[in-house]
């Protein structure tokens, strides 16, 4: 006489027993969430009195047997979360025609959405998501007049044509729809007014991941019962609509990774109950509103990777005191970090890298103590690294101060942060003694490159060791040898004035604010925008390894040369970071200036690497020697003396590579095309991504494992003799 057998959410094993199927009395079968694995017996179909079976979250497998479908009386079928497979049957209304609940989600069902669910008049919940479907879906929906939840997503329906979202209106007849969930699918088409028709208990809709375009209409503020709208992933383009602001039960709202542009809505303040709020990877402009501080149960706002500019506002984010995670990065702020993130308790991550901020760190922030990850890389802080960091903000686990323009020591206490895995401080104007322990016995976590008067540290980094304090005897030979390299400089510096004078000629020296901040990191974007989307008119050289286009970028005076690196060309990968490696290190005023790099990937996903330089008007040597029509109208005679000029400022940087760097630098590529020229003549030797460190004239680098011999560079321009590999 049993007819509830409930073994749901305990830990069993094995497979069902056939002998269920001998308890014709049973109208419950649940036994959700376990362990059990293999086949659904068919004799379960001889249980005509079944009206529930739930076998979800088990590790089942194979096809539904065909028997399940002679169970006339089921009104709740439920498989979902299992490793079945196959085909639903075409005629499910007929099978199971008091079918109020069909759950198969997460299981390996393919093919089309099975059309007779439009008979079904009593189905309340329809969840197919996470399976392999394919195909379009009916517009016969709306006589589903009792449907609440639809979850269709993770499949593969939709063409990505105008047709594949007919069946979505025909939705709005089902007036006491809660949830729908397409999300992840291939449909396309535009959202019309209509969508506005649903009903006010419609409180999630989901259409992220698929291949929707236009905007989002204005009808979209008629859904006031709505608590979810996620648009992410889309081709939506058009501004935010005004109406969105009446959404006033909305809890999360998700735009990312569209084509929107304009300004973010000031209504967006009228989201009072708002939780978490994503607009990455649009075209949005402007400001941030202040009327972001009413949206006061705010948890997580990401505004990354659009165009945003000013100030961050002052007196806005000291309402938000629930707020989490914000996320900034990659816009054109500008500004300072207000002191009242101060008030921001729950604070656990804050990314504001890639813009242009400036000041220091506000003190305020040390209030931030549940704070796990603070990123403001490839900005313009300046001043001191604050001790707070490591003194107050215990939790911290990845910190990231890189490319900014930090002059101070590093605070000692950033050792004893015992959960930090990441600390990058690198390109800053750091000096001092590196801390030894925690984090910085790791090699592998730390990054200080580009802060050239660092010293001491663990062996691994490879510093100078820190020179120790002179003690009291030794003050005053101390004071006449500091008189006596006092007067040298100043002597030197006489000569070093005379000879520019005799030589008549004015060194260009930048002064941006970049250069303050000498290699920065760039995103790609960036240099997209900078080359007119690396355009072939903007095109003014390749070589072997890449090809070099003329551009302009707002932190630099002056025009770019963007050298972009063919990394399917064997050696190129080693060329850039041979070339990086060498200019960081290397400053002589007859070398090629390294303004910033870029290691990132494009718009189509693939790795992208490039170099900026400073861009020579003249060009090369080698265009001044064979193109000399077009260089008549700047600087028609080239004389004996110029040439003399041109080689002495080679052998004035080669000199400086083989005898007054810290180590011995070999070009190992000296030809005409590698030697540039600016508006005055004046020679700078370029392209090091062959070049090569020893530690003297003659001992390979100890980064090298092995010697050989080889000839290195251009055949033509390579002296006779022996090169080291």
């Amino acid at each position: 006489m049993l007819n509830k057998l409930l073994l749901g959410a305990n830990n069993l094993v094995g497979t069902i027993p056939p002998s269920l199927g001998n308890i014709s009395s049973l109208q419950n079968i649940t036994l959700a969430r376990n362990q059990l694995e293999g086949s659904i017996p068919r004799v379960l179909g001889k249980l005509s009195n079944l009206k529930d079976l739930n076998l979800g979250s088990n590790n089942f497998s194979g096809e539904i047997p065909y028997s399940l479908y002679n169970l006339s009386n089921i009104q709740v079928f439920v498989l979902g979360e299992n490793q079945f497979s196959g085909y639903l049957p075409s005629n499910i209304h007929v099978a199971f025609p008091s079918l109020r609940a069909f759950l198969v989600g997460g299981n390996h069902f393919v093919g089309t959405f099975p059309c007779s669910i439009s008979n079904l008049t009593k189905l309340l919940w329809f969840d197919i998501s996470w399976n392999g479907f394919n195909g379009l879906i009916p517009p016969t929906l709306g006589s589903l007049s009792k449907l609440h939840r639809f979850h269709i997503g993770n499949n593969n329906f939709g063409n990505g044509g105008a047709p594949d979202l007919d069946f979505l209106y025909s939705l709005t007849n089902c007036t006491v729809l809660q949830e729908l969930m397409l999300d992840d699918n291939r449909f396309g088409g535009v959202l019309q007014e209509r969508i506005g028709n649903f009903s006010n208990h419609l409180t999630w809709l989901s259409m992220a991941s698929n291949q929707i375009s236009g905007r989002i209409p204005e009808g979209i503020g008629q859904l006031i019962g709505l608590t979810g709208f996620n648009m992410k992933k889309n081709f939506l383009e058009g501004t935010i609509p005004y109406s969105i602001g009446m959404l006033k039960n909305i809890v999360i709202l998700v735009l990312q990774e569209n084509n929107l542009f304009g300004n973010i809505p000031i209504v967006i303040g009228n989201l009072t109950v708002l939780s978490e709020l994503y607009l990455h990877t649009n075209e949005l402009e402007g400001s941030i509103p202040f009327t972001l501080r009413y949206c006061t149960k705010l948890q997580s706002f990401g505004a990354s990777d659009n165009n945003l500019s000013g100030n961050i506002p002052n007196q806005t984010f000291a309402y938000l005191k629930d707020l989490i995670n914000l996320d900034l990065s990659n816009n054109s702020l500008t500004g300072l970090i207000p002191s009242d993130f101060g008030n921001l308790k729950q604070l656990s991550i804050l990314y504001l890298y890639a813009n242009k901020l400036s000041g220091e760190i506000p003190d305020a922030l040390a209030a931030c103590l549940t704070l796990t990850e603070l990123v403001l890389q490839r900005n313009f802080f300046h001043g001191s690294i604050p001790s707070f960091l490591g003194s107050s903000l215990r939790s911290l686990q990845i910190l990231d101060l890189s490319s900014n323009n930090f002059s101070s020591i590093i605070p000692r206490e950033l050792k004893d942060l015992t959960s930090l895995s990441i600390l990058n401080l690198s390109f800053n104007d750091l000096y001092g003694e590196v801390p030894v322990g925690g984090i910085f016995n790791n090699i592998t976590t730390i990054s200080l490159v580009g802060n050239k008067d660092l010293c001491g540290g663990i062996p691994q980094l490879k510093l100078t060791a820190c020179s120790r304090s002179p003690s009291k005897r030794h003050k005053g030979s101390f004071k006449v040898i500091f008189i006596i390299i006092i007067g040298g400089v100043l002597i030197s510096f006489i000569v070093f004035i005379t000879i520019c004078y005799l030589r008549k000629k004015t060194r260009k020296l930048l002064s941006s604010p970049s250069l303050q901040n000498s290699h920065l990191g760039i995103s790609y974007r960036e240099l997209h925008e900078a080359t007119n989307g690396f355009s072939s008119s903007n095109l003014i050289g390749t070589g072997n390894f890449g090809s070099v286009y003329k551009g302009s970028l707002i932190q630099f005076e002056g025009p770019i040369a963007v050298k972009v690196l063919k990394l399917e060309t064997h050696g190129a990968s080693k060329s850039f970071l041979a070339e990086c490696k060498v200019l960081e290190k290397v400053k002589h005023q007859n070398l090629l200036k390294l303004l910033t790099f870029c290691s990132s990937v494009d718009y189509n996903g693939e790795v992208f690497k490039a170099i900026v330089y400073e861009f020579m008007p003249m060009g090369s040597l080698e265009y001044v020697m064979h193109n000399d029509k077009q260089l008549e109208l700047r600087n028609p005679n080239i004389n004996f003396t110029q040439s003399v000029s041109v080689a002495l400022d080679v052998a004035h940087a080669l000199d400086y590579l083989h005898n007054s760097f810290e180590q011995v630098v070999v070009h190992c590529d000296i030809k005409p095309s590698n030697v540039l020229l600016d508006d005055e003549m004046v020679a700078y030797l370029g392209d090091f991504g062959l070049a090569r460190f020893l530690h003297d004239a003659t001992m390979i680098s100890s980064n090298d494992h092995g010697s050989s011999y080889a000839v290195k560079g251009t055949i033509g321009y390579v002296p006779p003799g022996q090169s080291m590999d």
